[in-house]
């Protein structure tokens, strides 16, 4: 049988979203896979620790934006939280984004930028770097996650793959690295080999959904094994996690998608 190159993960609020959050939780765990979390300000976080599953990500923080000096303090308090929290659930990773996102209007931020200055770019690297040293002193991983602009986050600075890369390879601490969303990459930028290549040891964790649908691997244009392959021979290590939603059966999907990473 073949056996998976990562450890895999799936998100919680993409899966049998008909059930109560634990009983989701116990399912994705029970199948042999690690959980993802979005709004964790929502959840019985002791509850949830209770049922003993191993965690890969969680949201970062709860307001706040990159780009903006005041933004970004908000960003750094909330995120205080957000470690607080973590360590409840065991949680290594903390996702980020450029933009603070709005759960109600499909992930638009709350304030969209059409250009991203050069003093945004100051802004995002001194705030990511207050979030590296408070990641180090937790022992967790702030990961900035690359969106794409033109179907799902349009006005989120820092949205490419090449953005966040340039963040990240520039400040270059363990306490911040990428949350590689190949995705969000196919849609916007392509070349799916070479991005993981150059990203290399910048990256904290994979996410994956097949384009176009965001569905599960095997139904879009995406050849993931070969994906998986340039991968691993990059010498990552790290989770792949898969951020989609089943287009049939969830645990038809999920096993799509352990195979599609699996040799």
């Amino acid at each position: 049988m073949a056996s998976p190159m990562f450890p895999l993960a799936v998100t919680t609020e993409m899966f049998w979203l008909d059930m109560p959050y634990l009983e989701r939780v116990r399912r994705i765990a029970d199948l042999g896979f690690q959980v993802e979390m979005w709004d964790w300000t929502t959840k019985d976080l002791p509850a949830v620790a209770a049922l003993g599953a191993t965690w890969s990500t969680m949201t970062g923080y709860i307001h706040g934006d990159l780009y903006d000096a005041d933004g970004g303090k908000v960003m750094l308090e909330t995120a205080r939280q957000a470690v607080e929290a973590s360590k409840v659930i065991n949680c290594p990773r903390l996702v980020l984004h450029g933009a603070e996102l709005d759960g109600s209007r499909n992930g638009l931020p709350f304030r969209p930028q059409q250009l991203t200055t050069g003093q945004m770019w100051l802004n995002a690297y001194r705030t990511l770097e207050r979030l590296a040293q408070l990641g180090e002193d937790n022992g967790v991983v702030f990961c900035l996650e690359n969106l794409n602009l033109c179907v799902d986050h349009m006005g989120t600075p820092f949205g490419k793959a090449e953005d966040t890369m340039a963040l990240v390879g520039t400040l270059d601490r363990p306490g911040v690295r990428m949350m590689l969303d190949l995705y969000h990459a196919q849609i916007g930028e392509g070349n799916l080999i070479d991005l993981v290549r150059r990203a290399g040891k910048l990256i904290g964790e994979v996410q994956v959904a097949d384009v176009p649908g965001r569905r599960e691997p095997g139904t879009g244009e995406v050849n993931w094994p070969a994906v998986a392959r340039a991968l691993r021979d990059t010498g990552y290590t790290g989770v792949v996690g898969l951020e989609a939603m089943a287009s049939g059966d969830p645990v038809d999907a999920m096993e799509a998608f352990r195979s599609a990473f699996s040799e």
